[in-house]
């Protein structure tokens, strides 16, 4: 697979750039079937395969996703615990659930 078949960084980086509220729903649909096509091809391709270029676009798209992960995480994290507080506190009130 070479580098025509692949999204190129500059296209990712524009994409990135722009903010989605200036986005039509057309340009996020397409950049979400770029990217996606993009990751399969990526995975797809053996790493002996990819030029220095694919390379570092697949590393710095792998550190995106784990980025976003981590976010993710960190954000339930923090809704549980928030919650366990909150209920700590209306069980402290009394306002806990009634059995």
């Amino acid at each position: 697979m070479s580098d025509s078949a692949r999204e190129s960084l500059g296209d990712k980086a524009k994409s990135n750039l722009k903010p989605d509220s200036e986005k039509s729903t057309l340009e996020k649909g397409t950049e979400s079937l770029k990217g996606t096509a993009d990751s399969a091809a990526s995975s797809l391709q053996p790493e002996s395969e990819k030029s220095g270029t694919q390379k570092a676009s697949d590393t710095l798209s792998s550190g995106s996703s784990s980025a976003q992960d981590q976010g993710s995480s960190m954000l339930g994290q923090a809704q549980d615990t928030l919650s366990s507080g909150v209920k700590s506190v209306q069980d402290s009130l009394g306002m806990g659930e009634k059995k």
